[in-house]
Protein backbone atom coordinates (compact mmCIF):
# COMPACT_ATOMS: atom_id res chain seq x y z
CA UNK A 1 0.00 0.00 0.00
CA UNK A 2 1.19 3.53 -1.03
CA UNK A 3 0.59 6.50 1.43
CA UNK A 4 -0.40 10.03 -0.10
CA UNK A 5 -0.93 13.26 2.19
CA UNK A 6 -3.43 15.76 0.98
CA UNK A 7 -2.66 19.77 1.98
CA UNK A 8 -5.80 21.89 2.35
CA UNK A 9 -7.10 25.00 1.24
CA UNK A 10 -6.24 27.78 3.58
CA UNK A 11 -10.44 29.01 4.61
CA UNK A 12 -11.44 32.47 4.67
CA UNK A 13 -14.12 31.64 7.13
CA UNK A 14 -12.88 30.44 10.18
CA UNK A 15 -15.42 28.25 11.18
CA UNK A 16 -15.75 26.51 8.08
CA UNK A 17 -11.90 26.25 8.15
CA UNK A 18 -12.39 24.22 11.26
CA UNK A 19 -14.57 21.86 9.86
CA UNK A 20 -12.71 21.70 6.84
CA UNK A 21 -10.12 18.76 7.45
CA UNK A 22 -13.29 16.02 8.41
CA UNK A 23 -15.08 17.55 5.46
CA UNK A 24 -12.03 16.79 3.16
CA UNK A 25 -12.26 13.08 5.08
CA UNK A 26 -15.41 12.51 4.43
CA UNK A 27 -15.64 13.57 0.97
CA UNK A 28 -12.87 11.63 -0.06
CA UNK A 29 -14.36 8.25 1.18
CA UNK A 30 -16.91 9.60 -1.35
CA UNK A 31 -14.59 9.41 -3.66
CA UNK A 32 -13.14 6.35 -2.99
CA UNK A 33 -16.46 4.77 -3.46
CA UNK A 34 -17.53 5.92 -6.56
CA UNK A 35 -14.73 7.35 -8.96
CA UNK A 36 -10.92 6.30 -8.01
CA UNK A 37 -9.79 2.78 -9.38
CA UNK A 38 -8.32 2.09 -6.24
CA UNK A 39 -9.64 1.98 -2.67
CA UNK A 40 -9.11 4.55 -0.21
CA UNK A 41 -7.99 3.48 3.28
CA UNK A 42 -6.96 4.76 6.95
CA UNK A 43 -7.59 8.04 5.99
CA UNK A 44 -6.61 10.35 9.01
CA UNK A 45 -5.63 13.55 10.03
CA UNK A 46 -1.68 14.06 10.51
CA UNK A 47 0.82 16.53 11.41
CA UNK A 48 3.96 17.06 9.26
CA UNK A 49 6.19 19.99 10.47
CA UNK A 50 3.17 21.57 12.34
CA UNK A 51 0.92 21.55 9.56
CA UNK A 52 -2.11 19.53 9.26
CA UNK A 53 -2.48 17.16 6.39
CA UNK A 54 -5.08 14.46 5.16
CA UNK A 55 -3.30 11.20 5.05
CA UNK A 56 -4.68 8.00 3.19
CA UNK A 57 -3.05 4.55 2.28
CA UNK A 58 -4.56 3.09 -1.14
CA UNK A 59 -2.95 1.11 -4.05
CA UNK A 60 -0.59 3.29 -6.11
CA UNK A 61 -2.83 5.48 -7.47
CA UNK A 62 -2.93 6.08 -11.48
CA UNK A 63 -2.73 9.41 -13.74
CA UNK A 64 -6.92 9.13 -13.33
CA UNK A 65 -7.01 8.85 -9.86
CA UNK A 66 -4.96 12.15 -9.45
CA UNK A 67 -6.77 13.78 -11.69
CA UNK A 68 -10.36 13.04 -9.73
CA UNK A 69 -8.61 14.08 -6.45
CA UNK A 70 -7.58 17.19 -8.02
CA UNK A 71 -11.14 17.99 -7.69
CA UNK A 72 -11.47 17.97 -3.88
CA UNK A 73 -13.12 20.77 -3.10
CA UNK A 74 -10.54 22.03 -0.62
CA UNK A 75 -7.58 20.21 -1.69
CA UNK A 76 -4.53 22.63 -2.34
CA UNK A 77 -1.72 20.00 -3.05
CA UNK A 78 -1.15 16.03 -2.96
CA UNK A 79 2.02 14.20 -2.74
CA UNK A 80 3.57 10.82 -2.23
CA UNK A 81 4.68 10.13 1.20
CA UNK A 82 8.41 8.34 0.96
CA UNK A 83 9.61 7.99 4.34
CA UNK A 84 10.32 11.48 6.03
CA UNK A 85 9.65 13.45 2.59
CA UNK A 86 6.42 14.57 0.76
CA UNK A 87 7.20 13.99 -2.98
CA UNK A 88 4.23 16.46 -5.11
CA UNK A 89 2.20 14.85 -7.65
CA UNK A 90 0.80 17.19 -10.41
CA UNK A 91 -3.11 17.96 -9.85
CA UNK A 92 -5.01 19.15 -12.85
CA UNK A 93 -8.26 20.13 -11.51
CA UNK A 94 -11.22 20.66 -13.93
CA UNK A 95 -11.11 24.38 -13.61
CA UNK A 96 -12.15 26.08 -17.55
CA UNK A 97 -11.92 29.59 -15.50
CA UNK A 98 -10.31 31.95 -13.49
CA UNK A 99 -11.35 31.50 -9.82
CA UNK A 100 -12.03 35.06 -9.03
CA UNK A 101 -15.87 33.69 -10.92
CA UNK A 102 -16.55 32.27 -7.50
CA UNK A 103 -14.78 34.09 -5.20
CA UNK A 104 -15.57 38.18 -6.47
CA UNK A 105 -19.10 38.24 -5.26
CA UNK A 106 -19.22 39.06 -1.79
CA UNK A 107 -22.72 39.48 0.49
CA UNK A 108 -24.01 38.47 3.22
CA UNK A 109 -25.70 34.99 3.07
CA UNK A 110 -23.38 33.86 0.35
CA UNK A 111 -22.47 30.09 0.60
CA UNK A 112 -18.97 29.24 1.34
CA UNK A 113 -17.09 28.69 -2.28
CA UNK A 114 -15.75 25.52 -0.50
CA UNK A 115 -18.72 23.69 0.32
CA UNK A 116 -20.44 24.85 -2.87
CA UNK A 117 -18.29 22.90 -4.78
CA UNK A 118 -18.18 19.85 -1.80
CA UNK A 119 -21.82 19.65 -2.53
CA UNK A 120 -21.44 19.72 -6.53
CA UNK A 121 -19.10 16.92 -6.23
CA UNK A 122 -21.09 14.43 -4.06
CA UNK A 123 -23.72 15.05 -6.28
CA UNK A 124 -22.12 14.37 -9.47
CA UNK A 125 -20.82 11.16 -7.81
CA UNK A 126 -23.60 10.02 -6.68
CA UNK A 127 -25.14 9.62 -10.29
CA UNK A 128 -25.19 6.26 -11.98
CA UNK A 129 -22.35 7.21 -14.06
CA UNK A 130 -19.80 9.12 -11.75
CA UNK A 131 -16.91 8.70 -14.05
CA UNK A 132 -19.13 11.31 -16.00
CA UNK A 133 -17.60 14.17 -13.85
CA UNK A 134 -14.47 14.34 -15.55
CA UNK A 135 -15.09 13.90 -19.07
CA UNK A 136 -18.53 14.81 -20.17
CA UNK A 137 -20.24 17.97 -19.93
CA UNK A 138 -23.36 17.54 -17.77
CA UNK A 139 -26.13 20.00 -17.23
CA UNK A 140 -26.47 21.36 -13.83
CA UNK A 141 -29.37 23.00 -12.15
CA UNK A 142 -30.30 24.97 -8.90
CA UNK A 143 -33.57 25.77 -8.18
CA UNK A 144 -33.10 28.41 -5.35
CA UNK A 145 -29.47 29.88 -7.25
CA UNK A 146 -29.27 33.20 -5.58
CA UNK A 147 -26.65 35.03 -7.13
CA UNK A 148 -25.55 31.64 -8.82
CA UNK A 149 -22.12 30.43 -7.05
CA UNK A 150 -23.22 27.16 -7.79
CA UNK A 151 -23.70 28.07 -11.19
CA UNK A 152 -20.55 29.72 -11.29
CA UNK A 153 -19.03 26.16 -10.12
CA UNK A 154 -20.60 24.12 -12.54
CA UNK A 155 -19.98 26.82 -15.14
CA UNK A 156 -15.78 26.14 -13.80
CA UNK A 157 -16.22 22.53 -14.19
CA UNK A 158 -17.19 23.01 -17.87
CA UNK A 159 -20.81 22.01 -17.61
CA UNK A 160 -24.04 23.62 -18.52
CA UNK A 161 -25.83 25.51 -16.08
CA UNK A 162 -29.37 26.54 -15.56
CA UNK A 163 -30.88 28.32 -12.53
CA UNK A 164 -34.26 29.30 -10.78
CA UNK A 165 -34.50 32.07 -8.13
CA UNK A 166 -37.48 34.49 -7.11
CA UNK A 167 -35.77 37.16 -5.89
CA UNK A 168 -35.47 39.88 -8.66
CA UNK A 169 -32.77 41.99 -6.97
CA UNK A 170 -30.56 38.58 -6.46
CA UNK A 171 -31.56 37.84 -10.18
CA UNK A 172 -30.09 41.67 -11.60
CA UNK A 173 -27.05 41.11 -9.36
CA UNK A 174 -26.45 37.87 -10.96
CA UNK A 175 -27.09 39.14 -14.49
CA UNK A 176 -24.94 42.12 -13.84
CA UNK A 177 -21.99 40.43 -12.29
CA UNK A 178 -21.66 37.46 -15.17
CA UNK A 179 -21.91 40.37 -18.04
CA UNK A 180 -19.22 42.68 -16.40
CA UNK A 181 -16.72 39.76 -15.45
CA UNK A 182 -17.28 38.03 -19.02
CA UNK A 183 -16.59 41.27 -20.87
CA UNK A 184 -13.81 41.83 -18.90
CA UNK A 185 -12.30 38.55 -19.18
CA UNK A 186 -12.56 39.16 -22.58
CA UNK A 187 -14.10 35.94 -22.97
CA UNK A 188 -16.62 35.30 -26.31
CA UNK A 189 -19.84 35.60 -25.35
CA UNK A 190 -24.06 36.21 -25.66
CA UNK A 191 -25.82 37.91 -22.37
CA UNK A 192 -29.26 39.18 -22.54
CA UNK A 193 -32.02 39.07 -20.33
CA UNK A 194 -35.73 38.79 -21.61
CA UNK A 195 -38.83 39.20 -19.90
CA UNK A 196 -40.94 35.89 -19.89
CA UNK A 197 -44.94 36.61 -20.74
CA UNK A 198 -47.84 34.55 -20.63
CA UNK A 199 -51.03 35.64 -21.85
CA UNK A 200 -49.87 38.73 -22.40
CA UNK A 201 -49.13 38.94 -18.19
CA UNK A 202 -45.20 38.97 -17.38
CA UNK A 203 -44.69 36.10 -15.26
CA UNK A 204 -40.77 36.36 -14.81
CA UNK A 205 -37.49 37.28 -16.63
CA UNK A 206 -34.78 35.08 -18.53
CA UNK A 207 -30.71 35.58 -17.95
CA UNK A 208 -29.39 33.50 -21.57
CA UNK A 209 -25.88 33.34 -21.91
CA UNK A 210 -23.37 31.40 -24.39
CA UNK A 211 -20.22 31.44 -24.02
CA UNK A 212 -16.84 29.84 -25.14
CA UNK A 213 -14.36 28.31 -23.45
CA UNK A 214 -11.91 29.26 -26.33
CA UNK A 215 -13.68 32.02 -28.86
CA UNK A 216 -12.20 28.63 -31.37
CA UNK A 217 -14.64 27.05 -30.12
CA UNK A 218 -17.34 29.35 -29.35
CA UNK A 219 -16.58 30.00 -33.31
CA UNK A 220 -17.26 26.01 -33.60
CA UNK A 221 -20.53 25.85 -32.27
CA UNK A 222 -19.02 24.23 -28.88
CA UNK A 223 -20.45 26.83 -26.54
CA UNK A 224 -21.66 26.16 -22.95
CA UNK A 225 -25.16 27.61 -21.94
CA UNK A 226 -26.40 29.15 -19.19
CA UNK A 227 -29.98 30.10 -18.20
CA UNK A 228 -31.46 31.52 -15.36
CA UNK A 229 -35.42 32.05 -14.58
CA UNK A 230 -36.72 34.71 -12.06
CA UNK A 231 -39.67 33.01 -10.68
CA UNK A 232 -40.52 30.92 -8.25
CA UNK A 233 -38.84 27.39 -8.18
CA UNK A 234 -42.24 25.46 -7.34
CA UNK A 235 -43.07 26.53 -11.07
CA UNK A 236 -39.92 24.87 -12.42
CA UNK A 237 -42.35 22.60 -15.27
CA UNK A 238 -43.27 25.49 -16.36
CA UNK A 239 -39.87 26.50 -17.72
CA UNK A 240 -37.83 23.59 -17.59
CA UNK A 241 -38.47 20.18 -20.27
CA UNK A 242 -38.90 16.79 -17.96
CA UNK A 243 -35.43 14.86 -18.17
CA UNK A 244 -33.19 17.91 -18.99
CA UNK A 245 -30.54 17.99 -16.63
CA UNK A 246 -28.00 15.87 -15.07
CA UNK A 247 -27.98 17.02 -11.25
CA UNK A 248 -30.05 19.59 -8.74
CA UNK A 249 -27.67 21.04 -6.85
CA UNK A 250 -29.12 23.10 -4.40
CA UNK A 251 -28.63 24.88 -0.57
CA UNK A 252 -32.14 24.96 0.47
CA UNK A 253 -33.26 28.69 2.84
CA UNK A 254 -31.93 28.22 6.36
CA UNK A 255 -34.70 29.84 8.00
CA UNK A 256 -32.29 32.46 10.08
CA UNK A 257 -31.24 35.52 7.82
CA UNK A 258 -33.77 34.23 5.20
CA UNK A 259 -36.71 32.41 5.11
CA UNK A 260 -38.38 29.68 2.56
CA UNK A 261 -41.32 30.69 0.59
CA UNK A 262 -43.37 28.10 -0.13
CA UNK A 263 -46.15 30.48 -1.22
CA UNK A 264 -45.99 34.52 -2.03
CA UNK A 265 -47.97 35.04 0.95
CA UNK A 266 -45.68 34.15 3.67
CA UNK A 267 -42.25 33.72 5.08
CA UNK A 268 -41.20 30.00 6.58
CA UNK A 269 -38.99 29.28 8.73
CA UNK A 270 -38.73 25.86 7.79
CA UNK A 271 -37.95 25.13 4.23
CA UNK A 272 -40.19 21.57 4.24
CA UNK A 273 -43.29 22.57 2.59
CA UNK A 274 -40.83 24.58 0.18
CA UNK A 275 -39.55 21.49 -0.43
CA UNK A 276 -42.55 19.40 -0.21
CA UNK A 277 -44.15 21.65 -2.80
CA UNK A 278 -40.47 22.02 -5.15
CA UNK A 279 -39.36 18.79 -5.35
CA UNK A 280 -42.28 16.75 -7.69
CA UNK A 281 -41.35 19.24 -10.28
CA UNK A 282 -37.70 18.76 -9.66
CA UNK A 283 -37.13 15.24 -9.79
CA UNK A 284 -39.65 15.57 -13.37
CA UNK A 285 -36.68 17.73 -14.58
CA UNK A 286 -34.00 15.37 -13.21
CA UNK A 287 -32.55 12.45 -16.04
CA UNK A 288 -33.12 9.19 -15.24
CA UNK A 289 -29.62 7.92 -13.29
CA UNK A 290 -29.09 11.58 -11.97
CA UNK A 291 -28.60 13.07 -8.70
CA UNK A 292 -29.91 15.96 -6.47
CA UNK A 293 -28.18 17.36 -3.51
CA UNK A 294 -29.82 19.05 -0.84
CA UNK A 295 -28.38 20.79 1.61
CA UNK A 296 -30.11 22.88 4.76
CA UNK A 297 -29.76 23.56 8.61
CA UNK A 298 -30.68 20.87 10.79
CA UNK A 299 -32.58 23.58 13.33
CA UNK A 300 -34.96 23.82 11.08
CA UNK A 301 -35.80 20.35 9.36
CA UNK A 302 -34.69 16.88 10.59
CA UNK A 303 -32.84 14.83 7.83
CA UNK A 304 -35.70 12.13 7.67
CA UNK A 305 -38.17 14.49 6.87
CA UNK A 306 -36.11 15.44 3.92
CA UNK A 307 -35.07 11.56 2.57
CA UNK A 308 -38.90 11.02 3.33
CA UNK A 309 -39.96 13.93 0.77
CA UNK A 310 -37.17 12.66 -2.03
CA UNK A 311 -38.06 9.20 -1.62
CA UNK A 312 -41.47 10.63 -1.66
CA UNK A 313 -40.81 11.50 -5.22
CA UNK A 314 -39.66 8.14 -6.58
CA UNK A 315 -35.82 8.85 -5.59
CA UNK A 316 -33.63 7.08 -3.69
CA UNK A 317 -31.77 8.39 -0.71
CA UNK A 318 -28.14 7.99 -0.37
CA UNK A 319 -27.98 7.94 3.34
CA UNK A 320 -25.64 5.38 5.17
CA UNK A 321 -21.72 5.57 5.03
CA UNK A 322 -20.17 8.76 4.17
CA UNK A 323 -23.24 10.16 2.52
CA UNK A 324 -24.05 11.02 6.16
CA UNK A 325 -21.21 11.79 7.82
CA UNK A 326 -20.95 15.84 6.40
CA UNK A 327 -22.71 17.83 8.73
CA UNK A 328 -20.91 20.73 10.29
CA UNK A 329 -20.95 24.54 12.35
CA UNK A 330 -21.87 27.35 9.62
CA UNK A 331 -22.51 29.55 12.99
CA UNK A 332 -24.19 29.61 16.35
CA UNK A 333 -27.77 29.48 14.62
CA UNK A 334 -26.74 27.07 11.96
CA UNK A 335 -25.82 23.36 11.65
CA UNK A 336 -25.71 22.72 8.07
CA UNK A 337 -25.75 18.73 6.56
CA UNK A 338 -26.80 17.84 2.78
CA UNK A 339 -28.44 14.89 1.60
CA UNK A 340 -28.10 13.14 -1.85
CA UNK A 341 -30.56 10.62 -3.46
CA UNK A 342 -30.46 9.58 -6.89
CA UNK A 343 -33.30 9.07 -9.66
CA UNK A 344 -33.57 5.33 -10.46
CA UNK A 345 -33.12 4.74 -14.60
Amino acid sequence: MARYALLILPAFNRVYGESAIRLTRTELAVFSETALHTEVADVAETEIGGVPYVTFESGTLDEYDISVLSNLSSVYALYAVEGELLRPLRVSPLDKFSSDLLTIQKYSGKTNEHFTKLLLNVTLLARAEPGELMDKKLAVFDPMCGRGTTLNQALMYGHDAFGMDTDSKDFDAYAHFLATWLKNHRIKHQHEVTPIRRDKSLIGKRLSVKLGLTKELYKAGEANQLMVVNADTVRSREFFRAETVDAIVTDAPYGVQHGSRPTQKHLARSPLELLYNAVPGWSQILRPGGAIGISWNTHVAGRDELVKILADNGLQPLDDGPWREFEHRVDQSIIRDLVVARKPG
